[in-house]
């Protein structure tokens, strides 16, 4: 089974504003409310593809409720842990302006419900595949997704880890099969901005000699690179199509990595299925249907 792992879900209330004024009333000219997270993003596409998962993690008040009811009405099994205090958090989206965003902090995780976390983890063994995605409350330690996968260790659990900075690097000494870094990401890690593929799949293979099994990047418009564990390296630019919505593309892509590797075990069509999902939720107003994700794949690779 694959279990996804999202911290901080929240409330995307995404919305475009037509001549956005500063400091003056502004109305929308369109709008969604959509459960949101990195880990339930990944779950939910997965479930586009036909392919079942268990989301895990936090929720709180009456944001936590619609998030876990939202999701689960899309077909997903959410086991989340409720919170005492505070509420998950909203996030809005502010489509037409180049992509802005502002993100909520969300609620106040304490040891004991972290506990509890521990304990749903402690049931994965073998088989199983633990994903791990996005960001944690601040009030978290940087070291969280090494210390679970640390406790995992040697039970066989395959583990993604899709995070920036501190949070993903001290992952890396634990060989989760998959990170996914964007170029923002890997200039974080390396003080420089790849400008090109090749170069990103230079920090991709150093990456991997830091312990990951293998490194997918990301990198928008310009498409993407694997650095795989067999040894081999692969690139593609990203399909042509408009852009609509970039919000979800890159868990997208984790999602159809993991699709294409599970029913293949092969490298090369894993990485075609991620590009392919990733580029097909950037061409549509949300998360890519499989029917949308499949056309693009045939688009590029028939």
């Amino acid at each position: 089974m694959i279990y996804t792992v999202t911290f901080n879900p929240s409330l995307d209330y995404i919305v475009d504003v037509e001549n956005f004024r500063l400091g003056l009333t502004n109305r929308t000219s369109s709008e969604l409310l959509l459960p949101g997270g990195k880990g339930l993003n990944v779950s939910m596409v997965l479930g586009n593809l036909g392919i079942e998962s268990v989301a895990l993690g936090f929720a709180a008040g009456f944001t936590g409720k619609e998030i876990v009811g939202r999701v689960e009405e899309m077909g997903v099994k959410a086991d989340f842990i409720f919170l005492e205090k505070g509420f998950s958090r909203i996030n809005l989206k502010l489509r037409s302006i180049e992509g802005t965003e502002i993100n909520g902090c969300g609620p106040l995780i304490g040891e004991a419900a972290v506990g509890e976390l521990m304990k749903k983890l402690d049931k994965l063994g073998k088989g199983d595949v633990l994903v791990l995605a996005g960001s944690i409350p601040g009030s978290m330690p940087d070291d969280l997704y090494g210390g679970i996968l640390e406790r995992l260790s040697g039970r066989g659990v395959m583990a993604v880890v899709d995070a920036a900075g501190a949070l993903l690097v001290k992952t890396l000494k634990y060989r989760p099969f998959l990170i996914k870094p964007n170029l923002h990401e890997l200039g974080e890690i390396f003080g420089t901005v790849p400008e090109t593929r090749e170069e990103a799949l230079t920090y991709g293979g150093r990456l991997r000699e830091m312990g990951a099994e293998n490194v997918l990047v990301s990198m928008g418009g310009a498409g993407a690179v694997l650095a795989a564990g067999d040894g081999s390296v692969y690139m593609a630019a990203a399909p042509k199509g408009q852009t609509v919505n970039t919000v979800g593309a890159g868990d997208s892509m984790v999602a159809g990595f993991l699709a294409g590797w599970m029913e293949s075990r092969d490298y090369e069509r894993a990485f075609h299925m991620g590009l392919a999902a990733g580029s097909a939720s950037a061409f549509s107003r949300w998360l890519a249907t499989r029917e949308e994700i499949l056309a693009v794949y045939g688009q590029m690779w028939p």
